[in-house]
C-alpha cells in the first residue's frame, strides 16, 4: 500500500500554493486533491507535478508498506 510520509497540502502550503492558488493556475486537479485528502495514492501525472512543485522526489512524498495478507 502507498501512503504518504509527508502532509502535502501542508507541504504546498508552506511552498506557497493554497488549494485556491493550484485549481486557478491548474496545477492538480479537484479528484487529485480530494485523493490527497483522504490518504488515497493520486496517479503518475499528479505525482509528478507536486515533485515539480514541491522540488523533490516521489519517495520523498509517498512510500511502499506491504500489507498484512501480502506478507503471508
Amino acid at each position: 500500500m502507498l501512503i504518504y510520509k509527508i502532509d502535502v497540502l501542508e507541504a504546498l502550503k508552506q511552498a506557497g500554493y493554497n488549494t485556491n492558488r493550484i485549481r486557478q493556475e491548474k496545477h492538480l486537479n479537484e479528484s487529485a486533491l480530494q485523493y490527497i485528502r483522504e490518504g488515497k495514492p493520486i496517479g503518475p501525472k499528479p505525482l509528478n507535478k507536486l515533485c515539480e512543485l514541491l522540488n523533490c522526489q516521489p519517495g520523498d512524498i509517498m512510500e511502499y508498506i506491504p500489507d498484512e495478507e501480502e506478507q503471508v
